[in-house]
């Protein structure tokens, strides 16, 4: 293979922003250069004037007007391509394998990926009344694309149109699935989570550099307090960080021409990718990601048996490792993470796996070996995993293959026709349970089957204690459970479990 067509990452830089006043925070372009010129130092290769292709992930903290072309003005620079990109926390891990891809295909030949969050100096600054010195915002235009959106309006009316709502769904039914106990589950969550706690703890550009046991992320209390059931504060993502991160990927022969050493590279062996249907109610069922396993099982063919040295496993919510170590394979004393975890770490909103393809970098250049690097988006919907290594692989890049979704969506099958507002019994296929900033359950949501196999979506009253404590007990999983749609006055039908 050419060595203008072989990619290699060079650069890799993190930023950590903790001000006291939050006039003295650093906004996402700043924290986007800093981690730009960081990365230019870990590689040595002075290589950000040759960027000729820019990816900036998505910003959700500070809305610019135009973020590439204010960012390559900060710079000084002006690429043939700058590119602002769409929400979705795989996103990272696609905009450097599609970076990857371009420089094989000779179409690139240094490309940057960066990304920024500053949500926490944006929360102090609106609680003090502070109006912050920075870039001005966009001015009108379409707001982010929100659940909202997208989703089925009664998703909306129930309050499960964000991901801490609706990532339960999958931790319910998927625990069932596997035969386990409530108590079971939460402790395999609680053993996952204090495992991305740990590795937190020992990263210096973590947001919390805090070790949790088991117990003390899975039990609710003052500090930890219930967020939607089964999940805890502490184990859910943490956006409210300020963070930024970079990654600078060209050709071997560019690195060599630039001097970097041997040591500094990382090579690319391979990437998959694939999605759920963007709209949950039209998945076939809630504990298993057919995109999740087709993507994961197509990164471990790329080693031809010899699996992973490291991982970064999603985690945004314990149901996404949970399926992913099962799908590879794997115990549940794996580590799982090289960077944190969204919880831990810090959750930057899409930026999280832009931090996590930096320490497999790192990672990769100490000890050597395969690492995986695997990314979701959305409601288990978006899957996009890479393979890196410090070896150079003995085949040439190749592009992502459709046949991983195909794959995908042959596992798939017949999907539930849904129904609103309807009676009758109705057998419970999976649930949440929503709390109040108080810790009081402010309802329940259920996804119930009905006699003839169609779906539908229900609440359950907070004052229906009885069902309530049926959904939340530790000793047996309601999952599959009778119960009876009663019709409701504001049109949503009520489901008691019977």
């Amino acid at each position: 293979m050419a060595e203008d067509r072989i990619p290699v990452i060079i650069g890799v830089g993190d930023v950590l922003d903790r001000p006291d006043d939050p006039c003295l925070g650093l906004e996402p372009l700043a924290l986007m250069q800093a981690a730009l010129r960081l990365a230019e130092d870990d590689g040595g290769g002075n290589l950000i004037s040759e960027i000729d292709s820019l990816d900036i992930v998505n910003l959700m903290s500070w809305r610019y007007a135009d973020p590439a072309k204010q960012l390559t003005a900060r710079l000084g620079i002006a690429p043939r391509r700058a590119v602002y990109g769409p929400i979705g926390g795989e996103s990272p891990v696609r905009l450097v394998h599609e970076a990857a891809l371009r420089i094989a295909h000779g179409e690139s030949a240094v490309a940057a990926i960066v990304g920024a969050e500053a949500q926490s100096t944006v929360a102090k600054a609106q609680r003090a009344g502070i109006a912050l010195p920075w870039t001005p915002q966009l001015d009108g235009g379409p707001p982010p694309l929100r659940g909202d959106d997208f989703l089925h309006p009664l998703a909306a009316r129930l309050g499960v149109t964000q991901p801490t709502n609706v990532y339960p769904f999958y931790d319910a039914a998927s625990a069932a699935y596997w035969g386990q106990t409530p108590v079971e589950a939460l402790a395999e969550s609680g053993l996952l989570w204090s495992e991305y706690a740990r590795i937190a703890a020992e990263n210096p550009n973590a947001w919390l550099r805090h070790s949790f046991s088991p117990a003390e992320i899975t039990e609710p209390t003052s500090e930890n307090r219930l967020i939607a059931w089964p999940y805890t504060k502490r184990m859910v993502a943490n956006p409210t960080v300020n963070q930024g991160a970079a990654v600078i990927v060209t050709s071997l022969a560019r690195a060599r021409t630039a001097g970097i050493a041997e040591s500094r590279l990382v090579y690319f062996w391979g990437g998959a990718a694939a999605n759920e249907p963007r709209d949950y109610l039209d998945r076939d069922q809630y504990y298993q990601s057919y995109a999740q396993d087709a993507v994961l099982e197509a990164a471990l063919r790329v080693t031809a048996g010899r699996g992973f040295d490291a991982l970064e496993l999603y985690s945004c919510f314990p149901c996404v490792p949970k399926m992913a170590r099962r799908t590879l394979g794997l115990d549940e004393n794996v580590q799982p993470t090289v960077t944190g975890g969204l919880t831990f770490f810090g959750a930057p909103l899409n930026n999280y796996m832009t931090h996590a393809i930096c320490a497999m970098a790192r990672r990769i250049r100490g000890d050597g070996g395969l690492g995986l690097v695997y990314g979701q988006g959305e409601f288990v919907t978006k899957h996009h995993a890479i393979v890196l290594s410090a070896e150079q692989a003995d085949h040439r890049l190749a592009p992502v293959d459709s046949a991983v979704q195909a794959e995908a969506d042959i596992r798939r099958g017949p999907v539930p026709a849904f129904v609103e507002a309807t009676t009758g019994p109705a057998a419970l296929e999976t649930f949440t349970v929503i709390y109040d900033r108080d810790g009081r359950p402010a309802h329940g949501v259920v996804l119930t089957l009905l006699q003839d196999g169609r779906r539908t979506m229900a609440r359950v009253p907070a004052d229906d204690e009885d069902t309530i404590e049926r959904l939340v007990s530790l000793d047996r999983s309601p999952i599959g459970d009778g119960g009876i749609l009663r019709a409701s006055a504001d049109g949503i039908s009520h489901w008691q479990a019977v």
